[in-house]
């Protein structure tokens, strides 16, 4: 066995985009004293994701503060971060994940490729994908929407040599909906049997992960290779989700034998 420990950040959505940076650094703080050596924030975390929701406008001057004082963090605990956030390219906002090398160093960009369309409007699609490595593991990032409906996705930076797909992504309940208590229960949504299915069809790890808030719809998680689910964080319960993967058991053999793949 090759074991990895990973960290996904389930914590609460952010008040401000300050205090997104306040809760990012704890987390890290938290999960490198749990000998985490990745950890994986959701879906535009910092500083917050805007669709629905009240806020400043995009600021391009706070993010390179924020990235720089989490970059720091990072530096301090030790520990690669996949983190949740947007940026400007060309004078256009996308969502996208920064990722942090555990010195502290920028590794590069995952844009959100594949958009919903709620965001069409505030956000344009990025246009490439990318693997990150933290040591021996191998990773890449699929954001949202992306990966619950288009499984190239994973499938794409499996077939690149990923151990593990990290999946920001931010779902929160609505009115009147349906309040989940067991992960992947027949009467929740599609979305954590999607989680499953990236793993089992592409023979990875696919690793989950949302804000904690009341009756949320779906959860942190992590799937096995096989399409089993290793763990999960209980629904609206803040905390980190630490988990050991076995980098030697993402052979990636099904991503690999698929024709049709990129």
């Amino acid at each position: 066995m090759n074991l990895v420990r990973i960290a996904l950040a389930n914590v609460r959505f952010p008040a401000s985009p300050k205090e997104s940076i306040t809760l990012a650094t704890q987390a890290m703080s938290e999960a490198s004293t749990k000998a985490a050596r990745i950890i994986c924030f959701p879906e535009c975390y910092v500083p917050g994701y805007r669709i629905g929701k009240a806020g400043p406008p995009p600021d391009a001057k706070f993010l390179e503060r924020a990235w720089s004082l989490i970059a720091e963090s990072a530096a301090k605990a030790n520990i690669t971060v996949v983190l949740g956030t947007e940026r400007f390219v060309d004078g256009a906002l996308r969502l996208t994940a920064l990722v942090i090398n555990a010195d502290g160093s920028i590794a590069g960009f995952q844009d959100k490729v594949q958009l919903d369309p709620s965001e069409e409007g505030p956000y344009k699609p990025g246009s490439e994908r990318r693997v990150f490595q933290a040591g021996a593991l191998t990773f890449g990032v699929v954001i949202c929407h992306e990966g619950w409906r288009y499984p190239e996705t994973v499938r794409w930076a499996v077939r690149r040599g990923a151990h593990v797909v990290f999946h920001p992504h931010f779902d929160e309940a609505e009115p009147g909906s349906y309040r989940p208590t067991t992960f992947a229960d027949p009467a929740n949504t599609f979305h954590e049997k999607a989680a499953l299915c990236r793993a089992a069809e592409n023979t990875c790890y696919f690793a989950t992960v949302n804000c904690a808030s009341p009756g949320s719809p779906t959860t942190s998680a992590v799937a096995r290779p096989d399409g089993t689910l290793l763990a999960y964080q209980p629904y609206g319960e803040e905390g980190l989700l630490i988990a050991d993967i076995d980098i030697d058991a993402a052979t990636g053999l099904l991503a690999a034998r698929c024709k049709t793949a990129l």
